[in-house]
């Protein structure tokens, strides 16, 4: 009994030290004319992560191909919304383009580009949960409408997930001991 113990308090603290919560950052983008996208080119991003584009009616966020966001084509999107609060959450890796759909708004400066750092192995997303990074302009992130349905799943373990798997480990683990 003493060695279950023992092995249930070791393995308590090995969940704690390796799983990580998966935690990501909110990058709130107000969508219109005339903002400089170029501004959040440098800025980091990580799989988990989620960009809210905030806009007004006779907008929408489309997401394209790179040759698409570089010649501002319309009508290949991947993915499009005009919702007023498009939540994309970064799921893949890679660059990610995104444009205004509407004719004239893509060459008149609506364009977002932004490069999507791989997840920690730890399972980070790229920071804290309650994290809000703002692409351009900064305003309160709000609960999306639509997200992007061209990314994969991530093999991010949640703490749910880590649990019952350190839970498990331990069963079997008592099991042999016996």
């Amino acid at each position: 009994m003493a060695k279950l113990i023992t092995l249930v308090g070791f393995l308590v603290i090995i969940f704690f030290n390796v799983f990580e919560p998966a935690s990501s950052a909110s990058h709130p983008v107000e969508w219109s004319l005339g903002k400089d996208y170029s501004l959040a080119t440098g800025k980091p991003f990580a799989v988990g992560d989620t960009i809210v584009f905030n806009y007004g009616a006779g907008h929408t966020v489309d997401e394209v191909s790179e040759s698409d966001y570089k010649s501002c084509t319309l009508g290949n999107s991947i993915s499009s919304d005009s919702s007023g609060t498009t939540s994309i959450a970064l799921k893949t890796s890679g660059p990610h383009y995104f444009i205004c759909g509407i004719p004239g708004h893509c060459t008149g400066g609506m364009k977002l580009s932004v490069t999507v750092a791989a997840a920690s192995s730890g399972g980070g997303g790229g920071g804290t949960s309650d994290k809000t990074t703002p692409a351009q302009g900064g305003t309160t992130p709000s609960e999306g409408k639509k997200a992007s349905p061209s990314a994969s799943a991530t093999t991010v373990l949640k703490p749910l997930e880590s649990l019952v798997v350190t839970c498990v480990v331990a069963l079997l683990y008592s099991f042999a001991l016996s």
